[in-house]
C-alpha cells in the first residue's frame, strides 16, 4: 500500500473584490493512502492539468443557495476542471491508466466520487491539456453558445468580447469557418494582434483605447451586429445593444467585468431588445454536454487539419496555481490559462 503526501491549494476565506494570490494557500495534506476506500464506486486520480476559469470567481464568494454552481469551502481544496490519470477505479466505466477530464481537486491526487461528471479521453493524438480548454468545458461552451444559442447563418456579422480568452478565440474561429464576418475585442495590443494574425478575425480592437464603445462598434459594424457572444457585460453590453441589427441574437456566456464588483453595473439600453426584436439568452455549458460526441466529431478533425488554432498560457507546478487564477482577473493570461501539475 503506497502512502504519499498530497499538496493542495486551499481557499483561505471568502473573497471580496479582486481575488489575490494570498487568498489561496499551498498546503501539504497529511500522508494519503493511494488506495480507493473499500466499496467505493469512485475513482482515484493523479491530476495532470488544472483549468483556471472566470466562473471560479463566483465560487470564492459566499452565496445563497440557488446559484448554478456551489461555492468553495474555506480551508478546503479548490475544485475545478482538470485532466487526470486514473490510478484505481471502482466505476466500471473507467480503468487504471485511463485519462479523464472533468471536475477534480486543486491537488496532486484526488478521490472523485461524482464520476457521472467525468469524461473518458479517447483521443490522445492532441495535447492532453486541450481537454481543459478547446476539447473541454470552454470548447463545448463556444460550440453550443455559437451554434445552438445563436443559430448563425453564413454572411452574418459577429462580435465577440474577451475574444482572445479560452472561449472567445474559439467562437471567432467557428464563425469564420461558417463564413461570417467576425470582430473581436480584447485588452492589449498583444491580444488584438493574436485575434487578427493567428485566429483569423476580420478585425479586432483594444477596448481600453476606445473612449466611446458605441462609436467603436459603429466603426467596425456600420450595418450593425447580427450576433454578439457576450463574455464581459457592463458598458460593453450597453454599447452592443445600441448596435444590434433587427432579429439579432446575444448569447450570454459570462460577464467578467462584473465579477469583482460589490455592486454590479446596470444596463440602460434594454429597449433595443424590443425595437430590434433581439433575442438575448444566457446559458451554461453543462446543459449541452449531451452534444459532446457531435462536438468532438466536428472539432478534432479541424484541430488536426490546422483549421482551428488554440493558444494556451501554461504555468508549471501546483504552487503557481493561485497566481494564475488571480491573474485571470487582471488580464495577465494570453489564451487559455492552464496549470501543469504533473507530466505523467
Amino acid at each position: 500500500m503506497e502512502v504519499t503526501s498530497n499538496k493542495q491549494v486551499i481557499l483561505r476565506d471568502y473573497v471580496t473584490g479582486f481575488p489575490k494570490e494570498s487568498d489561496m494557500q499551498l498546503v501539504t495534506a497529511a500522508t494519503t493512502e493511494l488506495k480507493l476506500p473499500e466499496g467505493s464506486n469512485g475513482v482515484l486520480v493523479k491530476n495532470l492539468y488544472l483549468s483556471c476559469d472566470p466562473y471560479m470567481r463566483g465560487r470564492m464568494t459566499k452565496r445563497e443557495p440557488g446559484s448554478y454552481v456551489g461555492c468553495f469551502v474555506p480551508g478546503s481544496p479548490i475544485t475545478g476542471y482538470g485532466v487526470a490519470k486514473v490510478l484505481e477505479s471502482g466505476d466500471p466505466k473507467f480503468k487504471e491508466g485511463d485519462f479523464v477530464w472533468g471536475m477534480t481537486g486543486w491537488e496532486e491526487y484526488s478521490l472523485i466520487t461524482a464520476t457521472q461528471a467525468l469524461f473518458k479521453i479517447h483521443d490522445i493524438d492532441v495535447p492532453l491539456s486541450y481537454y481543459t480548454g478547446i476539447l473541454g468545458m470552454p470548447g463545448i461552451t463556444a460550440y453550443a453558445g455559437f451554434h445552438e444559442v445563436c443559430s448563425p447563418k453564413k454572411g452574418e456579422t459577429v462580435f465577440v468580447s474577451a475574444a482572445s480568452g479560452a472561449v472567445g478565440q474559439l467562437v471567432g474561429q467557428f464563425a469564420k469557418l461558417l463564413g461570417c464576418c467576425v470582430v473581436g475585442s480584447a485588452g492589449s495590443k498583444e491580444k488584438v494582434d493574436l485575434l487578427r494574425n493567428k485566429f483569423g478575425f476580420d478585425e479586432a480592437f483594444n477596448y481600453k483605447e476606445e473612449p466611446n464603445l458605441d462609436a467603436a462598434l459603429k466603426r467596425y459594424f456600420p450595418e450593425g451586429i447580427d450576433i454578439y457572444f457576450e463574455n464581459v457585460g457592463g458598458k460593453m453590453l450597453d454599447a452592443v445593444l445600441l448596435n444590434m441589427r433587427m432579429n439579432g441574437r446575444i448569447a450570454i456566456c459570462g460577464m467578467i467585468s462584473q465579477y469583482n464588483l460589490e455592486q454590479t453595473e446596470g444596463v440602460h439600453n434594454l429597449m433595443s431588445l424590443i425595437s430590434k426584436q433581439v433575442r438575448m439568452q444566457g446559458f451554461v455549458a453543462f446543459s449541452y454536454y449531451h452534444l459532446y460526441g457531435k462536438f468532438l466529431e466536428t472539432v478534432l478533425p479541424a484541430i488536426k487539419e490546422g483549421k482551428i488554432i488554440y493558444v494556451e498560457d501554461v504555468v508549471e507546478g501546483l504552487e503557481s496555481a493561485p497566481g494564475a487564477l488571480a491573474g485571470l482577473f487582471a488580464g495577465r493570461n494570453v489564451g487559455k490559462q492552464v496549470v501543469l501539475v504533473s507530466r505523467d
